[in-house]
């Protein structure tokens, strides 16, 4: 064999190294690619949290911004927002009345969201029925309940753009009842009523919005449910400890964060429109 074939053996063996280490290194950065996109599955989406500066609604703020996503937290109270602020690097806060009729368009103007996490509402009373007046009664109605229907409303009307999805924290209360807690149960089936609600709109003027709801019974580790834990634990005459205890599987606040974005991030999720969470995970509501 002569020096010039050898040479032309040489580099088209050079060339073929060459071209299959770059399939290699192509393959690999495509595959490195989609572990992060799995990984960090909101990289560049715009999160709206309401009630975003303790209980649930913080720990949506905290996953969201570790999956990479630009972040609004929106609360009532300034104090917790500025903590929150130094708590968690990157996230932005706001600071209104989410009842009020034009919060939404004060919350759009600062981010458009592609996915709108509406988790604010009141504490309820723990009393019985005949011991409530008809303002601790309704106060979830006059907050929660308007919350989530100034917030869809606007959704709808903007409206936010197609493929965005709007999230309802309600309650296992909606599906099982309360009754020490007045209107609490009713006002979080109206959220339930008002995510199903938007979803047909959403449909029939094709607009490509997706309305869901969540739905977990009593969180003891939020303060939410501290507050319910302690009324129900005197209102039965047992200790706080054997109420938790007696619960099936209760959920923390951080699953009820998780499943909020695992309905957003995983398509077999969302296909559903109402789910119950649980400790044991999250499962759909016919």
């Amino acid at each position: 064999m002569s020096f010039r074939h050898r040479t032309g053996f040489t580099a088209e063996a050079g060339f073929q190294a060459k071209r299959e280490q770059s399939m290699k290194t192509e393959g690999y950065t495509a595959a490195r690619r989609l572990e992060e996109d799995t990984m960090l599955p909101l990289i560049g989406k715009n999160v709206v949290v309401i009630g975003g500066s303790r209980g649930v609604g913080r720990r949506v703020v905290e996953d969201a911004i570790g999956d990479s996503a630009r972040v609004l937290a929106v609360a009532r109270q300034e104090e917790r927002l500025r903590q929150l602020a130094l708590e968690v690097r990157g996230v932005e806060v706001l600071a209104l009345d989410a009842t009020e009729e034009s919060a939404p368009s004060r919350v759009f103007d600062v981010l458009r969201p592609d996915i709108l996490v509406v988790t604010a509402g009141a504490f309820p009373p723990t009393a019985p029925l005949h011991e409530q007046s008809w303002r601790e009664f309704s106060v979830n109605w006059e907050v929660d309940v308007k919350v989530a229907f100034h917030f869809s409303k606007a959704a709808l009307t903007l409206p936010l753009p197609a493929g965005s999805t709007v999230i309802l924290i309600s309650s296992g209360a909606a599906l099982a009842g309360s009754p020490i807690s007045g209107g609490y149960a009713g006002a979080k089936r109206m959220q339930i009523f008002i995510a199903n609600y938007a979803q047909k709109e959403s449909d029939r003027l094709k607009l490509g919005i997706r309305f869901m709801a969540l739905a977990p019974p009593m969180m003891p580790d939020s303060e939410l449910g501290k507050h319910a834990v302690a009324g129900y634990a005197r209102y039965l005459g047992i200790s706080e400890a054997n109420f938790i205890q007696s619960m099936d599987s209760p959920p923390t606040s951080a699953d009820v964060a998780a499943a909020a974005l695992e309905v957003v991030t995983h398509s077999d999720r969302s296909k559903g429109k109402v789910f119950v969470v649980s400790g044991k995970g999250l499962e759909a509501v016919p």
